[in-house]
C-alpha cells in the first residue's frame, strides 16, 4: 500500500491554516479534479478523494488534534481505523453539500449542485456518529488486537435496500427541487444579494419523493438493529485515546450517508506491570544472597520471561533497565523500555540455623554501611528522577 501523503502538503496550506483558509484549498482541489471535468481518469479521481479525505480530518477539530499528534498512524491505525476515507464518490458528495452545492451547479450543469450517479439519491441525511469505549490489556496494547463487537445501532434496511420505498414505482423527483436535493435561497444584505444553498425541505435532500413507503421502515431507509464489526486497534495506543472508522456509524436516513464510529480506548489495570508512557515499569523481588552474590534472575516481560543478570553488589531501589521491552510508539517511532525497581526481600521468620548464620554476617565489617556509604531512603519515582537524570 502506497504511504499516504501529508494532509497539509494534499491542500497545500499550512498547519497554521484557519477552517475559512482549509475550506477554500478544498474547493479548489475538488474543482480541479472533478469527476465531471475528468471523466474516465483514475488519477484525478484518486486525488479528487485524497483531497476529500485530507479535508474531512483537518476541518473537524477532533479528528484535526489527533492527527496533529499522531499523524496517519493515529487515523489509519494499521489500515483499520480511518480519519478520512470515503467508501464511494456518493459519500463525499453527501458530506460536503455545503460545498459542493454553492457552485459547482453552475460549474457542471446540475441543479443546484445536486448529483445523482448511478440512479442513487443526490442527498439524505447524513447519519449521527457513534461512541463506544473498548478495554484492552497491556498485551493487546503491545502487540495491537482485532476485537469483534456487536454494536446496536441505525441500519440501512434490506426490504428496500434503504430507498424507503414499498418498490421502484413508488419514488418520483422531488417537484421541489427537481431532484437535486438542494435549494437555493437569495437573501438580501448590506453587503448585497448572498445566495445559500440548504437541502430541500421537501425531500429532506434526497432528490426523490416517495409515494408508497416501506412497510418496514415506515420511509426512512433504516432500521434499528446490529451489526458485528471488526476493529483492528492498532499497537501502541493508549488510555483517553479516541480512534474512528469511517461509515460505522449509524445509517443516515433517505439514502444518506452513514457516521462515523468513535472507540475510546481503556486500559485494564495489569496484575504486574505499572504503564508510564511507553515504559513498563516493574516491582522485581530479590532475595538478600542474590543482591549480595550477584545472580541470573528470571523476570516477566509483556512477551514472556527472560533470563538476565543481576549485578554482585545490586541494592535495594536499583533500577535496571530492559531495552526495547516496553511498548511501541504509535506513530512507529521506536519501542519503549521495562525498568525493574529491585526490591531485597525480608523474610518474615528465620530458623535457628539462619538466625546464627544472621547474627554472623550482621557482625561482619562487610556488612556495616560506614557514614560515607550510607543512603537516604527514597521513593520509586525520586530513584527514577536520580536514574533518569543520571
Amino acid at each position: 500500500m502506497a504511504q499516504k501523503r501529508d494532509y497539509y502538503e494534499v491542500l497545500g496550506v499550512p498547519k497554521s491554516a484557519g477552517k475559512d483558509e482549509l475550506k477554500k484549498a478544498y474547493r479548489k482541489m475538488a474543482l480541479k479534479y472533478h469527476p465531471d471535468r475528468n471523466p474516465d481518469d483514475k488519477a484525478a479521481e484518486d486525488k479528487f478523494k485524497e483531497a476529500a479525505e485530507a479535508y474531512e480530518v483537518l476541518s473537524t477539530d477532533e479528528k484535526k488534534a489527533r492527527y496533529d499528534q499522531y499523524g496517519h498512524a493515529g487515523m489509519d491505525a494499521q489500515g483499520g481505523f480511518q480519519g478520512g476515507g470515503f467508501n464511494n464518490m456518493d459519500d463525499i458528495f453527501s458530506q460536503f453539500s455545503d460545498i459542493f452545492g454553492g457552485g459547482f451547479g453552475d460549474i457542471f450543469g446540475q441543479q443546484g449542485g445536486g448529483r445523482q450517479r448511478g440512479g442513487r439519491p443526490a442527498g439524505g441525511q447524513r447519519g449521527s456518529n457513534l461512541r463506544i469505549k473498548v478495554s484492552l490489556t497491556l498485551e493487546e496494547i503491545n502487540e495491537g488486537v482485532t476485537k469483534k463487537i456487536k454494536v446496536k445501532k441505525y441500519i440501512g434496511c434490506k426490504t428496500c435496500a434503504g430507498s424507503g420505498a414499498k418498490d421502484k414505482n413508488a419514488v418520483k423527483t422531488c417537484t421541489t427541487c427537481s431532484g437535486s436535493g438542494y435549494v437555493r435561497r437569495v437573501q438580501n444584505t448590506f453587503l448585497g444579494q448572498m445566495q445559500t444553498t440548504a437541502a430541500c425541505p421537501t425531500c429532506n435532500g434526497s432528490g426523490q419523493m416517495i409515494t408508497n413507503k416501506c412497510g418496514v421502515c415506515k420511509g426512512d431507509g433504516r432500521v434499528y438493529g446490529e451489526e458485528t464489526l471488526q476493529i483492528q486497534i492498532p499497537a501502541g495506543v493508549s488510555e483517553g485515546m479516541q480512534l474512528s472508522m469511517n461509515g460505522s456509524g449509524n445509517k443516515g436516513m433517505h439514502g444518506g450517508g452513514a457516521g462515523d464510529l468513535l472507540i475510546n480506548i481503556k486500559e485494564k489495570e495489569h496484575k504486574d506491570f505499572t504503564r508510564d508512557g511507553n515504559n513498563i515499569l516493574y516491582e522485581m523481588e530479590v532475595n538478600f544472597a542474590d543482591s549480595v552474590l550477584g545472580t541470573n534472575i528470571e523476570v516477566p516481560t509483556l512477551t514472556g520471561k527472560v533470563k538476565i543478570p543481576l549485578p554482585q553488589g545490586t541494592p535495594a531501589g536499583k533500577i535496571l533497565r530492559l531495552r526495547g521491552k516496553g511498548l511501541p510508539s504509535v506513530q512507529g517511532y521506536g519501542t519503549g523500555d521495562q525498568l525493574l525497581h529491585i526490591n531485597i526481600f525480608v523474610p518474615q521468620s528465620v530458623s535457628a540455623d539462619e538466625r546464627k548464620i544472621l547474627e554472623e554476617i550482621r557482625d561482619s565489617k562487610n556488612f556495616t554501611p560506614n557514614a560515607d556509604e550510607k543512603r537516604k531512603g527514597k521513593g520509586l519515582f525520586d530513584k527514577m528522577k536520580d536514574f533518569f537524570s543520571g
